[in-house]
């Protein structure tokens, strides 16, 4: 199992700029990398609401950091920060806003939560194992036509059609439950293909950003942020995939223009350096884009 290696972290606090007395949020727990840094940086003071609907993730927030009164660990998607801010008295108060999105290692490293086929486990694929439809009971639903559409969609899976076609023909004699079975079956379907990455690697991804609703999480996320932000407060955004980065790099540019603008943009993308890539390979494809709310 990889140790968890929070991605590119000084850049993050950097982009943040975080300061004492500040109030932040981390709408991304995870296995509290970002946070910790976050706390160090506010000495004791200020606030920091983290958010995750992981329960394992909640339960090491609380483990962590159980004694700083400074600290509020929050069972949420983060796509409910309007609401919590709301609830909190937080809007057009935040001084700054973290999303790092995507899969945290031990997520993906432990086998019985469905992520990855590296090592067998259950077809599952939830954020939340306790909420919602698992990928196995939703490749056992659905039809081709959707499943070919989500594998385009999220994944940009050339062979979609073709693998949903097996998906279903397989389903009718033998059930999909396993991450193991479903990477084969993906292997065994004709078509074009990369051959640096396995034959499965993008329908998983496809998968599980539709299990958990991903791209709507952050599209909500990112509509929010202008209200919840209070002036000069700061968004930052690690994004792992082009159809993430996308979508904050347009909702951003957007916003950072026309008559009334509400951002302004922090220099350009940035990317892990060499250095970080050589020891947490995970962080090759992230980008990090940050902006301040204007007065």
């Amino acid at each position: 199992m990889l140790s968890h290696r929070p991605v590119m972290l000084a850049e993050a606090l950097a982009g943040l700029a975080v300061h004492a007395g500040g109030i932040y949020v981390d709408g991304t727990y995870g296995r509290g990398g970002h946070s910790g840094a976050i706390l160090d940086a506010l000495q004791g003071s200020g606030m920091l609401h983290a958010m995750d609907r992981d329960p394992a993730a909640v339960a090491e927030a609380w483990k962590q950091h159980a004694g700083a009164p400074n600290f509020r660990i929050h069972a949420r998607n983060f796509a409910e920060v309007q609401s919590l801010a709301s609830e909190l008295d937080l809007v057009g108060r935040i001084d700054g806003l973290l999303l790092d999105l995507g899969v945290s290692s031990p997520q993906f490293d432990d086998a019985t939560r469905g992520f990855s086929f590296a090592n067998d486990g259950p077809l599952d694929m939830r954020m939340d194992p306790q909420s919602g439809e698992s990928a196995a009971q939703w490749l056992a639903r659905a039809k081709d036509e959707e499943i070919a559409d989500v594998l385009w969609r999220f994944g940009d899976e050339r062979n979609s059609r073709r693998i949903a076609r097996r998906i279903v023909d397989t389903r009718g004699e033998t059930p999909i439950t396993s991450t193991a079975q479903l990477a084969a079956l993906i292997a065994t379907v004709p078509g074009p293909r990369s051959h640096k990455i396995h034959p499965a690697t993008r329908s998983f991804q496809a998968i599980r950003i539709h299990i958990n609703g991903e791209l709507s999480a952050l599209e909500a996320a990112l509509a929010a942020s202008p209200a919840l932000l209070a002036p000069g407060g700061r968004i930052a955004v690690i994004s792992f995939h082009s159809l993430e980065d996308r979508m904050v790099k347009r909702f951003l540019r957007d916003h950072a223009r026309g008559d009334a603008p509400v951002f302004k943009l922090l220099g350009r993308a940035q990317m892990p350096t060499d250095e970080e890539i050589a020891v947490n390979p995970r962080a090759r494809s992230a980008v990090l884009r940050v902006a301040e709310r204007l007065p």
